[in-house]
């Protein structure tokens, strides 16, 4: 049975976005752990509304905030998914883990 840890990145910071990935990249190279990706979704902006007022007659130019998204598999290697998922990520970067149980073929 093997697990297939999905790591999901995002932040503001494209830099110390690629910088995060290619540090995570080259450690799984030197452990010879099996990596998928990382696999770029398109950058979302988001646009936040500002009001001068409580009643919201007036507003300033809205804030915009742009967010990028990368994904990477780990494939088996259970302890080297949990040391990067376990890993202190610098303030900018949001990192949700998801872990999914495959069954090989002919496994019941």
């Amino acid at each position: 049975m093997t697990f297939v840890t999905r790591l999901t990145l995002q932040s503001g910071d494209r830099a110390v976005l690629d910088d995060v990935v290619a540090d995570i990249k080259a450690t799984a190279r030197r452990k010879g752990a099996e990596l998928k990706g990382p696999h770029p979704r398109p950058p979302k902006e988001l646009r936040i509304p500002q009001y001068k007022s409580v009643d919201g007659d007036a507003a300033f130019d809205p804030w915009s905030y742009t967010v990028y998204t990368r994904e990477l598999e780990i494939v088996g290697h259970d302890e080297f998914a949990r040391n990067v998922a376990g890993q202190d990520f610098p303030c900018g970067i949001h990192v949700s883990v998801e872990v999914e149980r495959v069954r090989g073929v002919g496994s019941s």
